[in-house]
């Protein structure tokens, strides 16, 4: 859905001074103005080491027992998450969606090569070979709601300094609300409404969300992807509920 501003960065830029301008900037965490994320509550960022994370589903300190893995997810490699889902990371993710601060997806993008990195340094051979970036999309409804699609800005984002392309790939059909559901009842409720509208086969794609619960929308998204014969080797999301 790449949109005018994506297309016009010098556009881009006049916009986002604009908005400045208008809407000062203020941090997410405790409203200090002049910054969208001041450096105390940047520190207080629930970061997740990768070497205590679980691999199948990056949950925090699951790396001996996991206790938030629902189900197999052999469709997925390795999973990673740069927070905590708890806090100012919660601030965040809410404050870019749900209140449309479109100049928080730089930030946003940076967790996720945070992530990646750490589960870089932390294991050099964790960290496989990828040809390009896909994201989880908002759905037509979401998209309308909000005015954007708030992993694609990312995605793109993510890419410059990943160095990839993006694989704008994915449809997200309409599915009833996650946030009242149990696990079971999430995996039943996405079930076939991810769909592919591109070519993937043999591309190895680095998969991002904003925020995994159950993990049930990326395994669902995992599945569309390698049913047209790609692979999924690493997925990463902002934060991971725990």
């Amino acid at each position: 859905m790449a949109t005018l501003l994506q297309k016009s960065p010098l556009l881009g830029r006049a916009v986002d001074a604009a908005l400045e301008f208008l809407w000062p900037a203020r941090c997410v965490g405790c409203d200090e103005p002049g910054t969208l994320l001041c450096p105390e509550c940047a520190a207080g960022l629930s970061a997740i080491d990768q070497r205590f994370a679980c691999p199948r589903c990056g949950a925090p300190f699951g790396w001996l027992a996991c206790t938030g893995c629902t189900e197999p997810a052999p469709e997925l490699g390795r999973v990673v998450s740069a927070f905590a889902y708890e806090g100012v990371a919660e601030r965040l993710v809410k404050v870019y969606k749900d209140e449309h601060e479109r100049r928080l997806a730089p930030l946003l993008a940076e967790a996720l090569r945070f992530a990646v990195e750490n589960l870089a340094e932390c294991e050099p051979t964790a960290l496989p070979a990828l040809d390009a970036i896909a994201f989880i999309p908002a759905t037509e409804e979401a998209y309308l709601r909000r005015g954007f699609d708030h992993m694609e800005l990312v995605a793109r984002e993510l890419a410059k300094r990943l160095c990839l392309p993006v694989a704008d790939v994915l449809v997200h059909h309409r599915s009833g609300d996650q946030r009242e559901l149990g696990g079971e009842e999430r995996a039943e409720n996405v079930r076939g409404s991810f769909e592919v509208a591109g070519e993937v086969w043999g591309s190895r794609l680095l998969l991002v969300d904003d925020v995994i619960t159950t993990g049930s929308s990326l395994r669902e998204a995992a599945r569309a992807l390698v049913s047209r014969g790609a692979l999924v080797p690493l997925a990463a999301s902002v934060a991971r509920v725990w």
